[in-house]
């Protein structure tokens, strides 16, 4: 067949172009392993360096490398059973649409389920925290061994299934940008497969391991754990059961699968997103009933920020006549399509950034205010989402024109009301 399709050289570069990629190549994973070593010292400071490191071949574990590849596994086998229902994603450059499997919640109540048993067996389950070191080396390695994988099966791919932001003929840039779109094997889509399954489940499932590592040492859950662990699982189980949402994100219509995204779906996501967790074990805090009141109020509203404005934009997207939204203003756009300009997106321009800053320091806070090593994560995400709420308003600004000029002026504020 003749790819008439054709896919655009990338030409407005990422990350600073390609010596940007080639510094993330080492600086991604090296931030990630110094977290973990900082948070295993008495004072848990990001100032000093943690030491003594430990010998390189301690890091890797066959054992640990072993669970890495069951647990990938296991959701691979989840992802294709019969459960669950099969969508459409949104129309292609060709106009065709790829089917995806919706089951990422049944998979995660099966893992569960499955620890639930493991538990009652009598499996140590703390296992996780004393060798996460060894856990995290050995995600890294299936998410750099996949990215490689990735990057050579593009290499034969159709000119029309690259993606638009790593098609740029340098290697390095595309190999940590994604060269191909939507890879897939057969009817098993890696990409879509990685967003949410292998590294979100793990995320809480690494938390019920360091919850009953904290039992193990203490005899009780604290409050500040169960608090961080709570919080954290119901963000994850939103995301699962929304999973259909993530087929209009960029993530799945327009960034490609590579370093980038494997290594982040598979070992920074489950490794630095669980450090709250992690650094409780060694680290304990007291959590008065008045400040876990305030805590759970300051998560609520982040919720109903990111769960409200998600759900209008999902809803919008898919069907702009859909009763939830049919009453919204909008703006008419060049493209045929309508901006929304009411409900939530009329208070800021990424109502669910907001949100889920807000959620982010509340999952911070139970780790007290004496450290600033379990606050990395809602740093690193403002950093995180103001770049991408650039990247999205440049897209925008392409796409849209003088439209996305008179929703700028309507709703002026990015993400924080009055102040950004």
């Amino acid at each position: 067949m003749t790819d008439k399709i054709k896919t655009l050289k990338t030409r407005e570069y990422e990350v600073c172009g390609p010596i940007g990629a080639l510094l993330l190549l080492f600086l991604i994973p090296g931030t990630l392993f110094y977290l973990l070593l900082t948070c295993n010292t008495e004072d848990a400071s990001m100032l000093s360096v943690p030491g003594p490191l430990p010998p390189l071949e301690t890091l890797w574990d066959s054992t640990a490398v072993t669970i890495v590849l069951v647990w990938f596994s296991l959701q691979a086998v989840l992802y294709v059973l019969p459960l669950g229902t099969v969508v459409e994603g949104i129309p292609l450059k060709d106009n065709t649409r790829l089917k995806y499997k919706i089951n990422a919640f049944h998979a995660m109540v099966v893992s569960f389920l499955l620890a639930g048993l493991a538990l009652a067996l009598g499996m140590p389950l703390s296992y996780v925290y004393d060798h996460f070191l060894q856990l995290a080396v050995g995600a890294g390695f299936l998410g750099l061994a996949l990215s490689i994988f990735m990057y050579v099966k593009a290499l034969t791919a159709l000119e029309s299934a690259l993606a638009p932001g790593g098609n740029s003929g340098n290697p390095i840039y595309d190999f940590f940008m994604g060269h191909e779109l939507n890879p897939r094997i057969g009817s098993f889509d890696l990409k879509y497969f990685c967003e949410l399954r292998p590294g979100l489940i793990g995320w809480c499932l690494i938390n019920l391991c360091f919850l009953v590592k904290e039992i193990e040492l203490r005899g009780s859950a604290s409050l500040s754990m169960i608090l961080v662990c709570v919080f954290q699982a119901i963000y994850v189980m939103d995301a699962l059961w929304n999973e259909e949402a993530i087929l209009t994100t960029m993530n799945i219509f327009y960034e490609g699968f590579g370093f980038y995204l494997a290594f982040g779906d598979l070992c920074w996501i489950p490794f630095t997103y669980s450090l709250q967790a992690y650094f409780l074990v060694s680290h304990p805090q007291e959590l008065g009933t008045l400040a876990a009141v305030g805590i759970l109020l300051l998560n609520t509203v982040g919720y109903i920020i990111f769960r409200g404005s998600n759900s209008q934009k999902n809803a919008f997207r898919r069907n702009p006549s859909d009763p939830r939204v049919a009453g919204f203003e909008t703006i008419p756009t060049a493209t045929g399509k309508r901006l929304l300009v009411s409900g939530w997106w009329g208070m800021v321009r990424h109502p669910n950034y907001l949100g889920d800053l807000i959620m982010a320091l509340a999952w911070c806070l139970p780790c007290g205010y004496t450290h600033i090593l379990p606050y990395f994560y809602v740093i690193y995400f403002t950093v995180h989402l103001i770049h991408r709420e650039a990247r999205d308003e440049h897209q925008c600004m392409k796409k849209y024109g003088l439209a996305w000029q008179e929703y700028c002026k309507r709703v002026p504020y990015r993400i924080f009301p009055y102040i950004y």
